[in-house]
């Protein structure tokens, strides 16, 4: 008998052929930019910071887990919700899922790519 593919495993999903990503692992390019965050909060720049720490449901059978929750500084101690999406190449169900995400709560959404030797953020 041949193992089963992993998009059959239960809490597996392919991120592209050959590798398997387990909820709550990060990729490399999530790992840089999550060195980004931690140095903004060692600075003083955000109040917090979590990989996959909430997920959103869209519709009936439908939810978007974005991959950073960022809480911002404010200027009375009250912060902003920020969600940022780390994407080296964007699917079009990722897409969408933004985009839809965006239109829904009242949160600031970002799309996050490498760009050189730094970041590129955008509002979704």
């Amino acid at each position: 008998m041949t193992p089963n593919p992993a998009w059959a495993m239960p809490g597996l999903r392919t991120a592209r052929p050959g590798r398997i990503k387990r909820p709550g692992e990060m990729n490399k390019l999530e790992e840089a930019y999550s060195w980004v965050l931690e140095a903004r909060k060692r600075a003083g720049e955000i109040q917090w910071w979590g990989y996959e720490q909430m997920t959103l449901k869209l519709a009936d059978g439908v939810r978007y887990t974005p991959d950073f929750a960022v809480l911002t500084l404010g200027i009375n101690t009250t912060g902003q919700l920020e969600f940022h999406e780390v994407k080296g190449y964007m699917r079009d169900d990722a897409r969408v899922k933004l985009k839809v995400a965006a239109a829904m709560f009242p949160f600031k959404f970002l799309l996050v790519r490498k760009s050189g030797q730094g970041w590129e953020i955008t509002e979704a």
